[in-house]
């Protein structure tokens, strides 16, 4: 488990961003509100605050991203940041290089924070514990453990359209064995104090242990809908399973692809979202993903403002004080 030791300074400000776990609801929230003014300035003519104007940002990407990378990259841009995008396939790694010694190479270049993408769990956590005092670093998702900032661009768009945590049914579908993104949702909704979390998949894509989670466990997608105001899709995950967990996309659609039928079981005005890539046909209609309900797009666009946020607070003077970095709420 992360430590909130390891993630916060000693003034009890956000250092390194690796984990939902080790962070109180104040601190979500602080992040929440955080990034409403950074929502603002994307819909400004000049997209730009000064706030990092003079740090340097690299993104680490050992893994394949299209959307995490980007908002991270826009997010740096739009602090005024310099960002390095280091492409490991042709890094020094490949020559033998080892992940450490690259690191160190980084930080002679006097670099500021590392947004980490990995697909070992854990190796955020390792890159922190080996990096110099003055380096931030961010987990932009490893292995099937965790992807934080996902989890709280996901909280902030459920709390533009709900309001309010505490009444809130949320339901999350699919492939939750491995997925980083539902332990990091569990988390957050947790901790932010939602009445009920129902998650919801076949027997073979629930991890064992989960009830540790303070979830409700269901395998009928219809039971599991009924009043829910948020429902939240996950990407079947082919490439992290082992073995046939699953007997073909057709079936898995049948029984846990989200319809208009299915829906019908929610509240009216449930919320639909998915982290993406989303696979149509397969997990979710394409009249649902493109419909009314849905919220996924929104939740591309609220990943730049909660990763300026999280940026903000771990380099930025005065953290999330809007008075003083330069944005007007």
């Amino acid at each position: 488990m992360i430590t909130k030791n390891i993630q916060l300074d000693e003034q009890g400000r956000l250092k390194h961003f690796l984990s939902i776990e080790g962070f109180k609801r104040q601190h979500l929230i602080s992040i929440l509100d955080a990034a409403e003014p950074f929502a603002n300035v994307q819909e400004q003519a000049v997209k730009k605050v000064p706030l990092l104007r003079g740090k340097t940002i690299v993104n680490l990407f050992f893994e394949a991203s299209t959307r995490t990378r980007t908002t991270f990259e826009l997010a740096a841009k739009r602090l005024s940041a310099d960002v390095l995008n280091i492409n490991i396939n042709t890094s020094a790694t490949k020559k033998g290089e080892s992940l450490l010694d690259m690191l160190h190479n980084l930080e002679s270049m006097h670099c500021d924070m590392f947004v980490v993408r990995h697909n070992q769990s854990g190796a955020a956590h390792f890159i922190a514990q080996h990096v110099s005092p003055h380096i931030s670093v961010i987990n932009a998702g490893d292995g099937c453990h965790s992807h934080p900032s996902q989890a709280m661009l996901d909280m902030f768009t459920i709390r533009r359209h709900k309001k309010d945590f505490a009444n809130l049914k949320v339901v999350i579908v699919g492939d939750i064995l491995h997925s980083r993104v539902a332990r990091s949702e569990m988390h957050a909704l947790t901790t932010l104090g939602v009445s009920e979390i129902r998650v919801v998949g076949p027997k073979t894509l629930i991890p064992t242990g989960i009830d540790t989670f303070g979830v409700h466990v269901y395998h009928n997608l219809q039971e599991a809908l009924v009043d829910a105001d948020v429902i939240i899709m996950l990407r079947l995950q082919k490439e992290r399973m082992q073995g046939a967990l699953l007997p073909s996309e057709g079936e898995y659609y049948q029984h846990y692809g989200l319809t208009e039928k299915k829906l019908a079981y929610a509240k009216p005005d449930a919320i639909v979202m998915h982290p993406g890539p989303i696979n149509r046909g397969v997990e979710i209609a394409s009249s649902i993903a493109d419909g009314p309900q849905s919220v996924i797009l929104e939740q591309v666009t609220n990943g730049i403002a909660i990763r300026m946020a999280v940026m903000s607070q771990a380099l930025g003077p005065g953290g999330s004080d809007s008075s003083r970095t330069g944005v007007n709420a």
